[in-house]
């Protein structure tokens, strides 16, 4: 059981998303679908029979998707962070991820997928690049990384080396 499970507002495709979404990432799982009845159509407007909220699972990070309208959007201001090992990774979860998303919402590493949400695809050489005490080193790498979408390992470490 954890202790905090994320909470995902969609209009109307919850259930589309979270198979969208366990179909990119390995590990992961749908749980309990619940499903509106006639009961309440007066307050959240929504057919009767159409799934409500649906469990899902995230390489071990629960989340809940639910079809509460279209009130409430998502914006920038949260994102999930996918930390990747290598190249071959940043490059899946862009392409996936990204896949009938907004391409002017990409930048540094960020992008925003076909539902609103947004991501970050962080190769964890650039967590350890940040982190470096040579500030010239950091600098030079992240005045590369900027003006990019997608990242690039290879050309950042050849900036932040020099």
């Amino acid at each position: 059981m954890h202790k905090i499970t994320i909470n995902l507002w969609f209009d109307d495709q919850a259930e589309e998303a979270a198979r969208f979404y366990t179909s990119i990432f390995k590990n992961s799982q749908i749980g309990r679908i619940t499903y509106y009845g006639e009961d309440g159509h007066e307050v959240h407007g929504q057919k009767a029979g159409t799934a409500m909220t649906v469990e899902f699972e995230l390489e071990g990070q629960p989340f809940v998707g639910l079809n509460g309208g279209s009130q409430f959007q998502f914006n920038e201001s949260i994102s999930f962070i996918v930390d990747c090992e290598d190249q071959d990774e940043v490059d899946y979860y862009w392409e996936k991820l990204g896949e009938g998303g907004d391409p002017a919402a990409q930048q540094c590493g960020w992008l925003k997928d076909r539902y609103g949400v947004s991501w970050q695809i962080v190769p964890t050489a650039l967590i350890e690049m940040v982190n470096d005490p040579d500030q010239e080193k950091v600098q030079r790498m992240l005045n590369t990384m900027y003006p990019m979408k997608k990242l690039d390992i290879a050309v950042l470490e050849k900036a932040f080396s020099g």
